[in-house]
């Protein structure tokens, strides 16, 4: 018997990093957890975990491109959203006498 139905040729594929469990589906790295992707999102992988953590399991294809997130612009995003705060509070104390 014969059957009629039209049949997709969608797939799909999945890799993920041996080293760090880094994901890519259909060749798109998307972030565990969130499932987030965006242009730049190997880039950021590669400067927070790849370059200072991979070795030659690593699949990132972005690996030792500087650029991206890293800890350190990280960090110094958080510390300045800290420093912005405490003045705001101490400007609110100075007022309120």
């Amino acid at each position: 018997m014969e059957s009629n139905k039209e049949v997709s040729d969608l797939t799909m594929s999945r890799s993920e990093c041996e080293k760090c469990g880094a994901t890519w589906i259909n060749g798109q790295h998307v972030f565990r957890g969130t499932a987030a992707s965006y242009d730049s999102s190997e880039l950021d992988l590669a400067g927070l975990v790849c370059n200072r953590f991979g070795n030659e399991q690593c699949i990132n294809p972005k690996k030792g491109i500087e650029g991206g997130q890293t800890w350190e612009s990280r960090s110094g995003y958080v510390q300045g959203a800290i420093d912005t705060r405490k003045k705001m509070l101490e400007e609110l104390a100075d007022h309120n006498i």
